[in-house]
């Protein structure tokens, strides 16, 4: 086994580590993907990223295409014509992300995107910091005309 594959081993193992964090934050919350599933999709990503970043750096597009296919799979409409899903959906793409970047040999970069994203998905539970978190005061705006959920309101131009 040479160095370089032990360099490889050592990226793709990072990306795995990583997205096995988000993925573990996703399956506390009830969501509908966990640490299994973003441990193989940031593991793949990187895995693809550290093999093909030189000789054929167009498989990177690939590897976002196919897993935006994945997170489609994760978004639902639910009750009443809501879409549930779509933050597991995001974080699948963080995943994605981290593992191309954890591939292509940038280490602390991955590490930086993995700590912002669990720190994103983590915010509305942080006491003081759930402050930040729009929903708390949502109520207190009022709504754009476009984005009313209920379908028997239509949008009109006054």
């Amino acid at each position: 086994m040479s160095h370089q594959d032990l360099v490889l081993f050592g990226r793709v193992g990072l990306a795995f580590a990583l997205c096995f964090a988000v993925g573990f934050e996703r399956a506390l919350r009830g969501a509908p993907a966990g640490d299994r599933t973003f441990s193989l999709v940031g593991t793949a990503a990187a895995a693809i990223t550290a093999v093909t970043v030189g000789p054929a750096p167009q498989a990177i597009g690939g590897v976002v295409t196919g897993v935006g296919f994945i997170g489609a799979g994760l978004v639902l409409r639910g009750d009443r014509g809501m879409i549930r899903g779509i933050t597991s959906a995001a974080a699948l793409f963080a995943a994605t992300a981290i593992g191309i970047v954890a591939g292509a040999g940038h280490a602390w970069l991955a590490v930086f995107i993995a700590v912002l994203t669990v720190f994103d998905l983590e915010l509305r539970y942080m006491p003081v910091l759930n402050r930040l978190d729009a929903h708390r005061y949502a109520e207190r705006m009022a709504s754009d005309p476009d984005d009313d959920p209920r379908p028997d309101r239509i949008a009109t131009d006054d």
